[in-house]
């Protein structure tokens, strides 16, 4: 299952209204027709982040819904579709668009839903970075380096919109068996990482709930600019 659907999922059954923006429209809609079917409250919006129409359409389509916007999550990303390799083999095209989804689509979203929150008094902003910018984890040199890219993207923007009220901080999720990791993934190289960890088991995605749930509640009211590490312990910072 994928980290998205997840947090949908989860997020409906917490009592939040939900807005599914994946670029993918069947499974947009299936998580969607999932969370009304089990009486939670969700719409579905396919939504190719690296545009800056698609953005506003998911901003304007959720306060269309729902009448405003307290929490955005950028957790899409490209990633299981790119191969290994080394550094000097990756062609121009294929870093554009790494770059182009993993850094420009949360730019673009952020802008989107600014004035919504803006207007109403504050916000929640969450993007997902990874955990691959503590180890500088090679061979999918353009993903890590788009990460990094959040974290940094993450502390600018908070220091810039915290005279509006709205939060801004990231994650960075360590190995998930999401299936889409599952997909791209060895089984080998799955055992081998976990070893590394001071929680010795496979990371899934419902391990990261927790944090999502926390960072978009009063809770962390007074916490912005931070990326929280969740990976089970194998990076410490």
């Amino acid at each position: 299952m994928g980290i998205g659907k997840v947090y949908s999922r989860r997020l409906a059954e917490a009592g939040a209204k939900v807005v599914v923006a994946d670029i993918a429209a069947a499974e947009s809609d299936e998580v969607t027709e999932g969370i009304r079917a089990g009486g939670g409250e969700a719409v579905s919006v396919p939504t190719d982040v690296s545009n800056a129409d698609a953005a506003e359409n998911m901003a304007d389509e959720a306060v269309k819904a729902f009448g405003r916007i307290d929490g955005l999550i950028n957790n899409a990303s490209l990633m299981s579709a790119l191969p290994r390799q080394p550094w000097f083999e990756i062609p121009e095209a294929e870093w554009d668009n790494v770059m182009a989804v993993n850094l420009r689509g949360i730019f673009l979203c952020c802008r989107a839903v600014y004035p919504h929150m803006r207007a109403q008094g504050g916000g929640r902003i969450i993007n997902i970075s990874s955990g691959r910018v503590w180890e500088g984890t090679p061979n999918r040199l353009h993903y890590t380096t788009s990460k990094a890219g959040v974290v940094g993207l993450t502390r600018a923007l908070a220091r810039e919109v915290g005279d509006d009220n709205i939060a801004v901080n990231a994650i960075t999720p360590g190995l998930t068996l999401s299936d889409t990791q599952l997909a791209s993934t060895s089984a080998n190289y799955l055992g081998g990482y976990d070893e590394g960890r001071a929680f010795k088991r496979a990371q899934v995605p419902d391990d990261l709930v927790g944090t999502v749930i926390f960072l978009l509640s009063d809770a962390s009211g007074f916490i912005t600019g931070q990326t929280i590490n969740v990976d089970g312990g194998r990076s410490m910072h």
